[in-house]
């Protein structure tokens, strides 16, 4: 007999960045793992330091970190520990990314700007990921930045059915805060059974975060607006949109998103608003002054539980979310 055959089985690992261990600690618990024990640390020149306590090699590897502010510091962190496995000799190394930084630039509007969503990809590739498992892209088109398998999950099962069992849904219509969010909002449609609305809105080209214009485009008297977005950064936005329905009549507005920002103005802007609830997700942490009434928090582990479950067992990601669409 030539060469030797091994008997060792697959074998699970699931690492942390420190940007969010309290979400890294939940999809531990649904996986009935423990976090592998990482020593990490900033040098006085901020520097990042990681080294895993336990041995690597051989094992299927999932390293979870969001992208949350600082958001360089933790991406940065992220790329040392794949590098970290790669030389670990890691059987395979998923990154899983429940916000992923940079989407939203991902296309050229105007001439010397860069694509850096492509640019995130390509530094995932070259320091070792093999897969990236992300939640609720910016746009779909970030998967084919990624020269391999990209397993994106959504959120919209675990938001909808929270919305849909507090509402009358004989009354609610789910409302697009732009053109670009439609076809997400026709999502919710189907599965709720609710018409739609869309907030049409103007940007100032040369201010960021600026809105000039919102009219409204569909039935919003006298109804329960579920107004549904990606993410909440500084929630200008979505609150300028939320003010336009109010305007047009709208009994109540309920927000959801699946990534809550929530940076600079968002705070107070959220506390003022007339809208009723805020439903998020804990793909990034919630900032502590935004621990108010209105903000309610779903949790993304038990989705990213399976999805690693799946990806480690040669199942399907897609069956988790085919009666989604």
């Amino acid at each position: 007999m030539t060469g030797i055959k091994t008997t060792g089985e697959k074998k699970l690992m699931l690492f942390s960045g420190r940007a969010h261990p309290d979400l890294a600690e939940a999809v531990a618990h649904e996986l009935e793992v423990e976090l592998v024990p990482t020593r990490a640390f900033d040098f006085a020149n901020g520097e990042i330091y990681v080294r895993f306590e336990e041995s690597a090699r051989g094992a299927d590897c999932f390293l979870i970190q969001s992208h949350t502010n600082p958001i360089n510091q933790w991406i940065m962190e992220q790329l040392i520990m794949i590098d970290a496995l790669k030389r670990a000799s890691a059987r395979s190394i998923t990154v899983i990314v429940p916000f992923y930084g940079y989407a939203r630039q991902d296309k050229k509007h105007r001439g010397r700007e860069p694509i850096s969503a492509r640019l995130m990809a390509d530094l995932f590739k070259t320091a070792g990921a093999d897969r990236i498992l992300t939640v609720d892209l910016h746009t779909d088109q970030i998967q084919g930045f990624f020269d391999g398998p990209v397993d994106h999950l959504f959120a919209l099962p675990i938001l909808a059915d929270y919305v849909g069992a507090k509402v009358d849904r004989t009354k609610l219509t789910v409302v697009s805060p732009d053109a670009g969010r439609v076809r997400v909002a026709d999502r919710w449609c189907d599965r709720l059974g609710a018409p739609l609305a869309i907030v049409h809105k103007r940007r100032d080209p040369d201010v960021a975060n600026q809105v000039k214009v919102h009219e409204v485009v569909g039935d919003v008297k006298g109804r329960v607006c579920v107004l549904v977005d990606d993410m909440i950064d500084t929630a200008g936005t979505i609150c300028a949109a939320a003010d336009a329905l109010f305007a047009n009549g709208a009994e109540d507005v309920i927000v959801t998103a699946t990534h809550g920002v929530l940076s600079g103005p968002a705070a107070d802007r959220l506390k003022n608003s007339k809208v009723s609830e805020f439903v998020l997700t804990d793909t990034l942490p919630t900032p502590g002054q935004l621990e108010l009434d209105k903000i309610t928090v779903l949790s993304m582990a038990p989705t990213i539980a399976n999805a690693v479950r799946e990806v480690f067992e040669d199942g399907s990601v897609t069956s988790l979310f085919e009666d989604s669409h």
